[in-house]
């Protein structure tokens, strides 16, 4: 398991589409990837569940892979998080 944190850049959250584009991503590898924030973590392949968190701009986001391609994964997500749009 791998964990490691993030700046999320996009400047109106982790919105519908952003959440979709990580979602999107993250179904494409065979590992589970989760989110925290806080105190709260959920499945990274739940647009519902990513939105839930409230993830706004510049905030802290831990992402969590365990399993086949967990470093790939991990720094996919990240990129997503930290690009912005």
């Amino acid at each position: 398991m791998l964990e490691k944190s993030f700046i999320n850049k996009h400047a109106s959250g982790l919105h519908a589409r952003p959440a979709a584009l990580l979602v999107q991503k993250a179904n494409s590898f065979p590992c589970e990837i989760s989110l925290t924030r806080g105190d709260k973590r959920v499945s990274a392949r739940s647009l519902l569940s990513i939105i839930s968190l409230g993830i706004g701009a510049n905030e802290s986001v831990t992402v969590i892979a365990a399993g086949e391609k967990e470093a790939e994964a991990i720094q996919a997500i990240g990129e997503l998080l930290e690009a912005g749009e």
